[in-house]
């Protein structure tokens, strides 16, 4: 409960509270399905909670109590609507934060996410990686811990996106590779106590980037809606994947699942680092692609965007098409694999394959639905991920959970 006095006239105040205390196990599924867009008005939420119109009230107010949301004081109705109308349910603007950070083969980034995964404050993103994970998380840390001084926000957490397989529940990055870090790295447990030691109030969390980024496109992006959801990217180098069943990421016993990168797509190819010929991370990941292309990547720019600027840019170039094909044939043949054993009904694709799927939609398409059994059956869905900075937002995802699960004794604590 909030510590404000209640205004009201002695009998309604009693009234109001007896209705929130027996509502009161709605704030948390009330705040996500605000957080999620999926109740824009008071009506709707009444609507999903399965509870009394005044019940709804009472948990909408406590949770703008909470400076969580905001109760629109005017109800109206939309134009060609009918029935009576409700209070719009917003975000507020001025609400607590989560701390986002990332890291990646060619930087890192800070950021503030509020609800409804709005990016409120970014810091400018470092170029170089440290081989010593310590030094990187306490860089990171320190960034957003200025973000916070300079907004004055409130903080309920703080998440960290790394490219590399959490294995929990100790929280190690098992193959950060591509970051000359330690195999084994406990980032969970160094990115907490540099939270700590920054003054930073709330619990500290860390997962694989791919992952995070399928969370965020779930809640917030191009996976809204979808039951089983299959997500596929490529960063800066290799490729990862991930899977949301009925809301929740799939990550198997230990936080390993949808290692995907290790895929076989072309068993002729080149050599991967686990040991194995041909695997999707190495086939299909930016460098594979200027690499198809004839090109020798240059300091200049990340090896991400350079293959997205040559898509974009120079797609008609010879070379360039082929080798894009070439990739979306390989990723096609990787997608359908996934498909016949997954069975999802939506499938998002980041980073570089988000380019490749906007440059020849169709052919990725003919492609999985050619291997694929349910693809022939009726084809799967497949989307561009649509939010910018989606490892970002996931990462603030975790560290929003625990006041989605229990907004009254996350924030009191």
């Amino acid at each position: 409960m909030s510590g404000k006095a209640d205004p009201r006239p002695a009998g309604e105040g009693t009234t109001s509270r007896t209705r929130l205390d027996r509502g009161r196990g709605a704030l948390g599924p009330a705040l996500e399905l605000v957080h999620t867009g999926r109740a824009p008005t008071r009506a709707v939420l009444t609507a999903e909670l399965g509870v009394t119109r005044a019940t709804a009230g009472a948990v909408a107010a406590e949770l703008e109590a909470l400076g969580l949301i905001r109760v629109d004081a005017r109800p109206g109705a939309a134009a060609g609507s009918q029935g009576r109308p409700s209070h719009r349910l917003e975000i507020a603007e001025e609400g607590p934060v989560a701390l986002a950070a990332q890291v990646h083969t060619d930087g890192f980034r800070a950021a503030l996410v509020g609800l409804g995964g709005r990016i409120v404050a970014t810091a400018p993103g470092c170029e170089t990686v440290d081989a010593d994970p310590a030094k990187v998380l306490g860089s990171v840390v320190d960034a957003g811990a200025r973000l916070l001084r300079e907004t004055g926000l409130r903080c309920v957490g703080a998440g960290l996106a790394v490219p590399s397989a959490v294995a929990e529940p100790e929280g190690l990055a098992l193959n950060p590779l591509h970051l000359a870090w330690p195999v084994g790295a406990p980032v969970r447990r160094i990115f907490a106590e540099r939270v700590r030691e920054a003054g930073i109030t709330g619990p500290a969390f860390a997962g694989n980037d791919v992952n995070l980024a399928a969370l965020a496109e779930h809640r917030h992006g191009a996976g809204r809606g979808a039951r089983d959801l299959l997500c596929v990217a490529t960063g800066h180098r290799g490729v990862g994947g991930a899977l949301v069943l009925d809301g929740r990421l799939h990550t198997g016993s230990s936080g390993l699942a949808l290692e995907v990168g290790h895929l076989t797509v072309n068993p002729a190819g080149r050599p991967c680092h686990c040991g194995s010929r041909g695997c999707l991370d190495v086939e299909a990941d930016p460098l594979a692609f200027l690499t198809a292309a004839g090109l020798d990547p240059g300091p200049e720019v990340s090896l991400l965007q350079h293959a997205r600027d040559l898509i974009r840019d120079h797609y008609d170039t010879p070379s360039v098409r082929v080798a894009a094909e070439t990739l979306i044939d390989r990723l096609g043949l990787g997608l359908a694999g996934l498909v016949n054993i997954l069975n999802p009904d939506r499938i998002i694709l980041g980073g570089l394959h988000r380019a490749l799927h906007d440059a020849d939609p169709d052919r990725l398409r003919a492609v999985v639905a050619g291997r694929s059994l349910w693809g022939q059956s009726g084809g799967v869905p497949i989307l561009a991920c649509s939010l910018d900075h989606n490892s970002l937002v996931g990462a603030a995802e975790l560290a929003w959970q625990p006041v989605l699960d229990d907004p009254l004794a996350a924030l009191a604590a």
